[in-house]
């Protein structure tokens, strides 16, 4: 882990040796063993996993660590539950509760979340990002750490309504449903408000604003409804001189432009948004964190991972922000031995 080179990149400053991220491979218990040889799985005690966790990232040298406070927590039982499919190592996270607070999309489109969840008290919210943001340093001491929020616009849409009911809702009304978005934008402004207050130096957005293939709405909605009010959002973290970086799952190739225009400081994408571009124009003035396919990484040969990991690097190395990371997770489906190779091969060609 580096402090160091992580602030570095993240201040443009190009040190010599590419910094990197990754996400999920601390739960990879498999491959953290073999990393670390720590005796450790999904059964082990929260110490355990804990120390060996701990004691991967240091040794892959995690130079960033992604994280956000705020997520659906903050909208209690009204947060629709949409199940989950297995993903993390032991099917921890397998879930097939499903519920909808919502009955139609009369629901939606009237929704105020300043009548269904109210104000929150300003000191209460610096408070809460100063103390998680403070407890991150003390355990990660040798690295960039960050706090911030997850459920921006679209992405606290999507946890409020769920798919189906925000499509719908889009679809018969997409007018009244971007009024909704407005309305939703004006409360979670608040958190930003905060977030601006607090002593953090980085700051984490996230928002799922496209699928794999792209917009799942029309590209006028987002214009009209989803970037005006991220400037609005975004303006008090600005003028105090946080660092903004955003993320997105999904292709967000046809939005890069609209969002380098909110005046975010980075990009962190999956693999299928388009890295080549966003180091040709924006390589120079922000960071980029990204790209490698976890799907080379599941099923590649030892020529494939390299040719990955080496397509990346011969993108990112020329420009000062760029961070190395498996775009879209290292799941614990992952072969040990791939990852593992990846690993090396990041290391024998991340240096400028």
């Amino acid at each position: 882990m580096s402090y160091t080179d992580g602030m570095a990149a993240i201040n443009l400053e190009m040190p010599k040796r590419i910094p990197r991220t990754e996400y999920s491979a601390d739960g990879h218990w498999k491959l953290i063993k073999a990393v670390t040889g720590i005796e450790v799985d999904h059964d082990s005690s929260v110490d355990i996993r804990s120390r060996a966790a701990k004691s991967f990232m240091k040794a892959w040298n995690y130079d960033f660590i992604w994280h956000t406070l705020i997520s659906r927590q903050v909208f209690g039982e009204l947060a629709t539950s949409m199940g989950h499919a297995t993903y993390a190592d032991g099917d921890v996270d397998f879930d097939i509760n499903v519920h909808c607070s919502f009955k139609d999309t009369a629901d939606v489109i009237g929704f105020d979340p300043w009548e269904s969840i109210g104000k929150k008290d300003q000191k209460d919210l610096i408070n809460d990002f100063e103390v998680d943001y403070k407890k991150r340093v003390s355990y990660f001491p040798d690295t960039v750490n960050m706090t911030g929020i997850y459920v921006t616009c679209m992405s606290g849409l999507i946890d409020l309504f769920g798919w189906d009911m925000l499509l719908l809702a889009a679809a018969e009304d997409p007018k009244g449903f971007g009024e909704t978005a407005c309305r939703y934008s004006e409360w979670i402004k608040q958190y930003f408000e905060a977030l601006a207050k607090s002593s953090v130096p980085v700051v984490m957005i996230h928002d799922d604003i496209v699928w794999t293939q792209g917009a799942f709405l029309h590209p006028d909605w987002y214009r009209e409804f989803i970037f005006p009010n991220y400037k609005k959002c975004f303006a008090p973290l600005i003028e105090s001189g946080k660092k903004i970086m955003y993320t997105s799952d999904g292709c967000y190739n046809q939005f890069i432009d609209d969002i380098a225009a909110c005046r975010v400081n980075g990009f962190v994408m999956e693999p299928v948004t388009d890295m080549g571009y966003i180091a040709e124009k924006y390589g120079n003035t922000h960071v980029i964190i990204g790209n490698a396919d976890t799907r080379v990484l599941l099923k590649g040969s030892k020529e494939d991972i390299y040719n990955e990991v080496k397509r990346c690097i011969d993108i990112g190395k020329k420009c000062p922000g760029y961070f190395m990371a498996v775009g879209n997770h290292i799941p614990a489906n992952t072969p040990v031995e791939n990852a593992l190779y990846y690993n090396e091969v990041y290391e024998k060609l991340g240096r400028r």
